[in-house]
C-alpha cells in the first residue's frame, strides 16, 4: 500500500463534520439475541446478524476422487515438482517433513498438495512461471498455483494485476506447508477457481526491508484461505492479500508483523474470525470495493516500526459491513485509530490508490459499522468522508463520544 499524505492527515483527527447517521441516544448495550426479539434498543443493532452470513467451505471447492486418483508419496530429500508434474487429476501428493529448496508451480486442475510439516525455501536457480515478477522486478514465489494463459497487466505497485485467463486452475488443496523466505510472494493463486490454502505458514517474505506477500490470491473465483499463519521477523509488507474476480473466504488466519495484515481488494470479499496482530493496518479496504464484509476480527497491537497504526481502514469504498470485530491497542502517539473510514481524492504524486486503481476519486458511501468492541486506542472511530447514507452505531469504545452509546 502506498500511505500518502491525504491518508495520514485523515487517520490524525477526526472531521470537525460528517456524514454519519446519528445513532440515537436511546441505543442499548444488551447482548443481541439473533433473530427474535431485538434486544437493542436501537433495532438497527439487530441487522446483519451471523445468521445472515451462513457459508460453507465447500462452497470455495471440494476433494474431487475417482477410482484412478492416486495418493504420491514423496520422501525427503526427492523432488516435490516432479511428483506434481506426474499427478492426475485427483491425485494427492504428500509430502514428508524436511526441507526443500524448491519453488512449485501447480497448474493442473484437482492436485491435493499435502506437506507433513515440509518447509519450502529458495532454490539456488529461480524457476520462471506466471509468478515470477509479479510484484517486483525478479521477485518468485514459492508455491505458485496457477491457471492457463495468464494475461498481466504492468507492475505498478503492490502486484500486477490479471487481465484476462484463458483457462482456469480448479480445485487445487495446498495444506500443511511452511514456506519461508521468498524472494516476492510466498504463497500465490492466480488465475485459479475453487482453490483451498489451508493451514499452512507463510513467513518472512520479501527479500528487502519493503517485504513481500504472506499470501496472494489475483485474478482467480472462489478462493478460501483458512487457518494460515502468517508472520515475519522484521516488518513485512502484506499477510494476505485477495484480489479475485470474485468470491473470497479468509477465515481464522493469524497474521502478525506486516504493514497491511488483510488488504480487501475483492468485491463481496468475506473476511472474518482472523486474528491480526502487531500490523500498521490491520485491515485496509482499497477505493472502488464494494460489499466486502469484515466480521468477528481480533486487532490488537502496532509494530514498533509503524508510521502510523489503524485497525480497520475503509478507503473510499462502498457499502462495506464492518461488523461485531474486537479492535484494541491501535496507540501510536496520537497515531492510532480503532476504525478509520476516508475518502481517497486521487493525488496525483505520489499517486494514491484512487488514482492508480480508478484513474479518480473514490468516496466512501453506504458503509456499515455496527457492534464493533474498541478498546485502549489513540482515536476508537475516524471519520473524515464526503459520502452519503453511512451508518455507525452500537459500538462499544471511548472515542469520540458522539459515536460511542456505551463507554469503556
Amino acid at each position: 500500500m502506498k500511505l500518502t499524505s491525504v491518508l495520514v492527515s485523515a487517520f490524525l483527527g477526526i472531521a470537525a463534520a460528517n456524514p454519519f447517521s446519528d445513532p440515537g441516544d436511546d441505543a442499548g448495550l444488551e447482548a443481541r439475541g439473533g433473530y427474535g426479539k431485538c434486544k437493542w434498543n436501537d433495532k438497527r443493532c439487530c441487522k446483519y446478524q451471523d445468521e445472515d452470513y451462513k457459508g460453507n467451505d465447500k462452497d470455495y471447492g471440494n476433494d474431487h476422487h475417482n477410482k484412478y486418483s492416486r495418493t504420491i508419496y514423496v520422501k525427503y530429500g526427492k523432488s516435490i515438482q516432479r511428483a506434481i508434474n506426474s499427478a492426475s487429476y485427483g491425485d494427492k501428493i504428500v509430502v514428508a517433513a524436511g526441507t526443500y529448496a524448491e519453488q512449485l508451480t501447480i497448474d493442473k486442475d484437482g492436485i491435493q498438495l499435502i506437506g507433513h510439516n515440509a518447509i519450502l525455501v529458495p532454490p539456488a536457480k529461480p524457476v520462471h512461471n506466471t509468478c515470477s515478477g509479479l510484484s517486483g522486478d525478479k521477485v518468485q514465489a514459492g508455491i505458485c498455483v496457477t491457471g492457463h494463459g495468464v494475461k498481466l497487466t504492468k507492475f505498478v505497485t503492490e502486484h500486477r494485476r490479471v487481465i484476462s485467463v484463458k483457462r482456469p486452475v480448479k480445485d487445487v488443496l495446498v495444506t500443511g506447508f511452511q514456506v519461508r523466505k521468498s524472494t516476492g510472494l510466498n504463497i500465490v493463486v492466480i488465475g485459479g477457481k475453487n482453490v483451498r490454502v489451508v493451514r499452512n505458514t507463510a513467513a518472512d517474505a520479501g527479500a528487502t526491508d519493503a517485504g513481500g506477500y504472506g499470501i496472494l490470491t489475483v485474478g482467480s473465483f472462489n478462493t478460501l484461505v483458512k487457518e494460515n499463519v502468517v508472520t515475519s521477523t522484521k516488518l513485512g509488507a502484506i499477510g494476505i492479500c485477495m484480489d479475485n474476480q470474485s468470491g473470497v473466504l479468509v477465515t481464522n488466519n493469524h497474521i502478525s508483523n506486516q504493514f497491511v495484515g488483510l488488504c480487501v481488494q475483492t468485491n463481496q470479499a468475506n473476511v472474518q474470525y482472523n486474528q491480526v496482530t502487531d500490523c500498521c493496518f490491520g485491515v485496509f479496504v482499497d477505493p472502488g470495493v464494494q460489499g466486502a464484509k469484515i466480521r468477528h476480527n481480533h486487532i490488537l497491537g502496532v509494530h514498533p516500526k509503524c508510521p502510523i497504526n489503524i485497525g480497520i481502514v475503509i478507503d473510499g469504498a462502498d457499502k462495506i459491513k464492518v461488523l461485531d470485530n474486537l479492535i484494541e491497542g491501535q496507540k501510536l502517539g496520537g497515531k492510532g485509530a480503532g476504525i478509520s473510514i476516508i475518502d481517497d481524492p486521487c493525488t496525483p504524486q505520489p499517486p494514491s490508490l484512487a488514482c492508480l486503481s480508478l484513474k479518480g476519486p473514490a468516496i466512501s458511501s453506504g458503509n456499515i459499522v455496527l457492534r464493533n468492541k474498541l478498546r485502549n486506542n489513540d482515536f476508537d472511530i475516524s471519520v473524515n468522508t464526503k459520502g452519503h447514507d453511512n451508518l455507525i452505531a452500537c459500538n462499544e469504545c471511548s472515542t469520540p463520544a458522539k459515536y460511542c452509546k456505551h463507554r469503556y
